[in-house]
């Protein structure tokens, strides 16, 4: 009885503390107030019920005015180590050394993340939809919403991405090495490989998130930290280190201490391709994430329903294991390694 008293006193408050959460339409109608960290809901749309789709911002203030930098995780619903370092940064970063705004999003794609799913409620990859459509299908016009309501208010933006379902990554960046600004930015990260990744247009007619905010003269480079549905410490460790990193070469953040070294030489790509499957099978991989490998090394084997080997994969050229399949099951078509070239 005592505990059940304890918890009718308790609930009002909970209650009363989740509707303090303002719910907006657009990052413009983000408070100022400089000095503080203020939480949000973000409408996305409407859902089956007429109820808001919401998405969580997190607003960092710092205690002078500047620019914004923009953090944006789990476009895809697998992707949750974006969310582990938001989370962190929270918690570590002192505001009355940050000069400008941290606007930071912990879970972009509201249905995949509450569906333990990649992608949108439609099936399609909300990460090929951009810049969207006002009356396009599901995704469209949520990727639309992205594009109008969030990315204007960003100067510069970091999309936090991971491995998907069945593979494993290393921590790496995308970005285009001809452009400076998104070179030092990629950098920054001190991620293990930086691969030079132009944006094209998707075959349906659709970009990135990243391509979008380019674009828009935003720039925007995304890194890929580690494994899918899992939070990893290490990648949550060094993603914070990496977005302090970058406060600090933007001049938003001085702790009194210089950008650290990288604990080890980045490795720069000029390309990067997917090795897949010739027939369907079960499939071992033999190399590890971040070996170099030259041209001829075994990289895989599979066998048969019965345990007999089929076929063994050899690597075409010199490369570097940027990311590998952890599934075993395998149609003809499944994924081995991605393999990254060096410049």
């Amino acid at each position: 009885m005592k505990q059940l008293l304890t918890a009718l006193l308790i609930l009002p408050f909970l209650v009363s503390g989740q509707q303090k959460t303002p719910l907006i339409q657009s990052l413009k109608e983000l408070n100022e107030s400089r000095g503080s960290i203020a939480n949000y809901w973000l409408e996305m749309g409407t859902d089956n019920y007429g109820a808001p789709i919401k998405i969580p911002v997190v607003y960092i203030q710092g205690a002078k005015e500047g620019k914004t930098l923009g953090l944006t995780a789990a476009i895809h619903g697998d992707e949750l180590n974006g969310i582990g370092i938001i989370h962190q940064l929270r918690e570590t970063i002192d505001v009355s050394k940050l000069s400008g705004n941290i606007i930071a999003i912990p879970g972009l794609n509201a249905y995949a993340i509450q569906n333990d799913q990649r992608r949108f409620i439609d099936d399609e990859d909300l990460n090929r939809n951009f810049p969207g459509k006002r009356n396009g299908h599901n995704s469209q016009q949520y990727a639309h919403k992205i594009t109008e309501n969030i990315l204007p208010y960003f100067d510069i933006l970091i999309d936090m991405h991971t491995a998907s379902f069945g593979r494993t990554n290393t921590m790496y960046a995308r970005a285009d090495m001809s452009n400076d600004t998104l070179r030092s930015l990629s950098e920054m990260q001190h991620a293990d490989i930086i691969l030079d990744s132009k944006e094209a247009t998707a075959g349906s007619g659709g970009q990135t998130m990243r391509a979008a905010a380019n674009q828009l003269g935003i720039p925007s480079i995304t890194v890929e930290y580690g494994n899918p549905q899992v939070y990893q410490e290490v990648m949550i460790n060094r993603g914070n280190q990496g977005i302090t990193n970058t406060l600090k070469w933007l001049k938003m953040y001085n702790d009194g201490l210089p950008i650290p070294r990288p604990a080890q030489k980045v490795v720069y790509c000029k390309k990067s391709y997917w090795i897949y499957m010739e027939e369907g099978g079960f499939l071992e991989v033999t190399v590890e994430l971040n070996q170099k490998i030259q041209k001829g090394d075994k990289i895989a084997i599979v066998k048969n329903a019965f345990g007999e080997t089929i076929n063994t994969y050899l690597t075409p050229e010199d490369g570097i294991v940027i990311g590998k399949s952890t599934n075993p099951s395998n149609i003809s078509g499944g994924r081995i390694i991605h393999l990254g070239i060096e410049e």
